[in-house]
């Protein structure tokens, strides 16, 4: 079966400003993740990619765009299934102030159980991304053979939930998976079982440096949207 290779989408305005984006219109990569998208060809210069899906979100768009450009004819789609989680009443509010609400106790320790005003839960968020790969995986290998290799552009949220899942994690422990910005995963399916190959593979091992602190950050939180990333 196919190789999965998962982009996150580079840094975005959003992810600056401390925004939980979900699917706000008009959320554009900053400068940095501009930056970001530009070197993924050179990252990937080595592989052959197949197919190229994308979640419709601009960010994501934009985010493949130089991949695009360098590799002229690829095969490229979207899928919403892919795209960010539906956040409802909290898209566009900022992340400090959604630390007080009493669903992110819930989202944080016990997501399976979390369902977002307005929005969808994150079991249902789950499902659709997972459905999206696995009819993928079926559909590359009926027209690339079994060993070709695609790409999905999506976000921080559903990578970390598709990763849970191709390990057999409960959703539950999904929250100690991280993603950086423009990070790549990847996952080669077998007939019986999933591998996890990379895991939000950036190339740049800076970021594991101690982190600043800040008066306003909990450490024991995952960042809901997966975060800007190192600065």
């Amino acid at each position: 079966m196919p190789t999965l290779i998962l982009v996150r989408h580079g840094r975005s305005t959003a992810n600056t400003a401390g925004l939980l984006a979900g699917w706000t219109p008009g959320v554009a990569l900053d400068e940095r993740g501009r930056e970001q998208a530009a070197a993924l060809p050179g990252r990937l210069a080595g592989v052959p990619i197949a197919a190229v899906v994308s979640s419709p979100l601009q960010r994501c768009r934009e985010t493949i765009a130089p991949l695009l450009a360098d590799r002229p004819g690829t095969e490229v789609h979207e899928d919403d299934r892919i795209g960010e989680c539906h956040y409802g009443d909290w898209s566009g509010r900022k992340l400090a102030e959604l630390a007080d609400e009493p669903l992110m106790q819930v989202v944080q320790q016990h997501p399976s159980a979390a369902a977002f005003p307005g929005g969808e839960s994150m079991r249902a968020m789950q499902a659709r991304a997972a459905e999206a790969v696995r009819e993928w995986n079926a559909r590359v290998e009926r027209d690339h053979g079994p060993d070709a290799v695609y790409l999905m552009c999506s976000h921080g949220d559903i990578i970390k939930s598709l990763v849970a899942d191709a390990l057999g994690l409960h959703l539950d422990l999904f929250q100690r998976i991280h993603v950086d910005p423009c990070s790549v995963t990847a996952i080669r399916h077998t007939r019986l079982r999933p591998f996890l190959v990379r895991l939000g593979d950036t190339g740049d091992l800076g970021p594991l440096a101690p982190p600043p602190v800040s008066p306003e950050a909990n450490a024991d939180d995952a960042t809901v949207g997966g975060g800007a990333g190192a600065p």
